[in-house]
């Protein structure tokens, strides 16, 4: 494998993740748009890659292979099997092929390109659009070390990197992968509460946003549990209180945590078609 400084890297898919990483790799220096090449079924996205970063643009997949020593698969897991046949007899030894498709295991990854290209699965999630999230990867077969630091170049471009077993994926894509979900949907709730209470969009969207980012950055910043944290917030016969005894009575975290145990079997169940 050359030097990051060197190689080149393709993306077969041009949706809103490949633009998230090739607008953090251009954006931050790490590349020039002439080591960036991207092949899409769609014609605005290609134009999108084209006109707003400067990156050659292909329509078929098989171009994209063959220039680049890096090939990042950034299309959905149902539209993988038929990507991957279009280049089945095209990888070359040395070559490394980063799968951001949920679900679909190492294994089924090298026998789709005939066990010739070194293989990291990567489960990003959305946050990755403004630079702010997480990607857990897992090395699978002929993928070293090296491989995994390539990796971590590549995506710490949208946010914090973290390496992990693939026995761990179903897991990471329940928490990490899905987990902006859950955020959304409290946030939901926040803005319907804070609409029954009188507040106009536009000051709720204000109260409430701020409000998550600053605990969770709060929560990030402290070295105390967030049962401690919570504590603190929650005064005894107080208002805090009266709404921490309703989600109890709700069983609000219970159910939250067997949603996210759903989420995990529910990809082990994918990883298994």
């Amino acid at each position: 494998m050359k030097p990051f400084a060197e190689i080149t890297v393709g993306f077969i898919g041009a949706g809103n993740m490949a633009e998230a990483i090739v607008r953090g790799l251009i954006q931050g220096g790490n590349m020039t748009p002439e080591r960036l090449l991207a092949s899409d079924v769609a014609e605005e996205r290609r134009r999108i890659f084209a006109e707003q970063f400067g990156v050659r643009v292909v329509e078929d997949n098989r171009s994209v292979v063959a220039a680049s020593e890096v090939v990042v698969v950034a299309v959905k897991p149902q539209m993988l099997a038929a990507a991957l046949e279009t280049v089945h007899a095209d990888w070359r030894p040395g070559q490394l092929l980063i799968s951001i498709a949920a679900g679909v295991r190492a294994e089924k990854l090298d026998a789709a390109c005939g066990g010739v290209p070194a293989i990291i699965r990567v489960m990003p999630n959305t946050p990755a659009l403004v630079g702010q999230g997480l990607s857990a990867y897992a090395r699978g077969p002929r993928a070293n070390p090296e491989h995994g630091t390539l990796t971590e170049a590549l995506f710490a471009t949208v946010g914090d990197v973290l390496c992990v077993d693939e026995t761990a994926m179903d897991a990471v894509t329940a928490i990490s992968g899905s987990g902006p979900a859950y955020v959304f949907y409290w946030l939901e709730a926040m803005l319907a509460a804070a609409g029954d209470l009188g507040f106009d969009p536009v000051t709720a969207r204000r109260l409430v946003y701020q409000t998550l980012s600053g605990s969770a950055a709060l929560a990030a910043a402290s070295s105390e549990a967030p049962e401690t944290l919570r504590a603190r917030v929650t005064s005894k016969g107080g208002t805090t209180e009266a709404a921490i005894r309703t989600l109890e009575e709700g069983r609000v975290k219970d159910n939250l945590v067997a949603a996210i145990h759903a989420a995990a079997a529910r990809s082990r169940e994918l990883s298994n078609l």
